[in-house]
Parts: C-alpha cells; sequence; structure tokens
C-alpha cells in the first residue's frame, strides 16, 4: 500500500472563523463538518478539520504548496486584509515575499496564531 497524507486537526480559537480564513485564502470549497470539526477539503484530498480544544494553543507551522496564479491571489488578498506577513520564517523581512527554491514565499499567522507558509516551489 502507498502513503498518503490524509486528514490533521488544527486548533482554533473559532473553528469557524479559521476553517472560514483557509477557505477563502487557498479557494476551497466548504466540506462536510460532523462533531466538533470545521472541516476543508484540499484538491489532493486531504482533510482540514478545525477544532477549539480546552487548553492553550500551542503555535504551529502548515505550509501550503500552492501555483503562481493562487498565489498572486491570496498574496493580494492578504494585503488587502491587511494581513501582517514576512518574507522569512524569523519575521524579520515584513511587507515582503521571497524568491527562494525557484518560486515565491510568504509568512504570517492564521487567525489562531498558527504559522502560515505559501510557497509556489517545492523545497526538494
Amino acid at each position: 500500500m502507498s502513503v498518503s497524507f490524509n486528514h490533521t486537526i488544527i486548533a482554533a480559537k473559532d473553528r469557524e472563523e479559521s476553517a472560514r480564513f483557509f477557505r477563502e485564502l487557498l479557494e476551497v470549497p466548504p466540506a462536510p463538518s460532523w462533531g466538533p470539526f470545521t472541516n476543508i477539503q484540499l484538491p489532493d484530498g486531504v482533510l482540514l478539520q478545525f477544532a477549539e480544544p480546552p487548553v492553550e494553543i500551542q503555535m504551529q507551522h502548515y505550509a501550503f504548496l500552492i501555483d503562481d496564479a493562487l498565489f498572486d491571489r491570496a498574496y493580494r488578498r492578504l494585503c488587502e486584509r491587511g494581513v501582517e506577513h514576512w518574507a522569512d520564517p524569523r519575521m524579520q523581512r515584513p511587507g515582503e515575499i521571497n524568491h527562494e527554491h525557484g518560486g515565491r514565499g510568504v509568512y504570517f499567522k492564521d487567525p489562531a496564531g498558527h504559522a502560515i507558509e505559501l510557497i509556489t516551489r517545492p523545497y526538494l
């Protein structure tokens, strides 16, 4: 059997707000949700399940490989909404994107404070 990534649970302060943020940013439709989860499904079938845990949320890092056209639209939305962003993971180059690995990338935080990265070329 081959291996593929199926789903992950992303801790959220407000699961509906976080799911909406990612749906709009990544341009994916709503997915069926159940129980404590508000879900979105990426085009490759990976399910992102947003839940509100009864504990303090620890920041996680999530990186999304997207095409150039979606990067342009997503970056424009980030700028239009005034979302603080950086060209680097150490947050030392504010308001910029990077051009590493033959593509483009940007770092920002989602509504729950997770570190999000959008890239147009894979690292490997």
